[in-house]
């Protein structure tokens, strides 16, 4: 097996052969250290473009411009409205492969009309064991995934973006907002702010990784296990506050926070 800094080497080398692309940038841990590779590899044959919508919450794309003005990448925003397509509001099990299907087209005209040759995501080399259905949209469409390629992983990336400088180096994984929202239950913008504002607050009691996962008007909020008991200590406090935005019932899983735990409920057959 390669070691970490071959695999960064065979990633450099991997972006120097693309000669230029368009980067779909988040701002979060995986697509920062592509993109700061893609601006020592690619100069500015490299363009970041980052999707604005409801399912981006507001910190998150400040965060993203702070981060590509840091690196001093050239930047476009594009706003995408995934609510208003069905295949994506309804919520299957499959609503990430047509949100990615409708971003990568979207990212390939942008490359064509700037002469870039290629579309990059952050996709890492873990994500190949995860349910990821836009993998899929990527893989039909072209889009390369220059760290999964690398045979990176996410822990590879947060030591290699602190070797780098990077800010984002120890910084939570995010998700899309939709992720909190049960396969099946439509997908609302009202949903969406509510989880939005409800994170944002329990953020503010110092719990950084934390998800407000929205059945109907119950909210199950997930933070890391050692972290459950310190988050009930607040409860009286928390209820409170995210009835407020619109829940009518508070909860408090105790397994913990767990990526992707709305997946724990497909079955197989559902997955492809």
């Amino acid at each position: 097996m390669d070691s970490m800094e071959e695999k960064e080497k065979k990633l450099e080398q991997l972006l120097e052969n693309l000669g230029s692309a368009v980067i779909a940038f988040s701002g979060g841990v995986d697509s920062s250290y592509l993109l700061y590779k893609a601006r020592r590899m690619l100069g500015d044959k490299a363009l970041a473009v980052t999707a604005e919508s409801e399912t981006f919450p507001e910190h998150e794309k400040e965060n993203a411009l702070c981060m590509v003005q840091n690196l001093g990448a050239e930047h476009m925003l594009i706003k995408t409205d995934e609510l208003s397509h069905s295949n994506f509001a309804d919520n299957p099990p499959q609503r990430c492969y047509y949100c990615k299907q409708e971003l990568f087209t979207r990212l390939w005209k942008i490359a064509r009309k700037r002469g870039l040759r290629w579309v990059c995501d952050g996709a890492n080399y873990d994500d190949r064991d995860d349910f990821r259905p836009g993998l899929r949209a990527a893989g039909e469409l072209g889009v390369r995934s220059p760290l999964m390629e690398a045979g990176i992983t996410k822990e590879e990336i947060r030591i290699l973006s602190r070797k780098a400088g990077l800010q984002t180096w120890d910084m939570p994984s995010a998700a899309c907002l939709a992720s909190r929202i049960p396969y099946g239950e439509t997908i609302t913008g009202e949903k969406l702010r509510a989880v939005a504002q409800a994170e944002s607050f329990l953020k503010t009691l110092g719990h950084k990784t934390v998800r407000v996962r929205c059945h109907q008007t119950m909210a199950r909020i997930e933070v890391p296990a050692e972290e459950v008991a310190t988050l009930a200590e607040k409860a009286e406090e928390i209820a409170a506050r995210l009835k407020q935005f619109g829940f009518s019932y508070v909860a408090l899983d105790l397994e913990g926070y767990r990526s992707g735990s709305m997946n724990e409920v497909l079955q197989e057959e559902e997955k492809k």
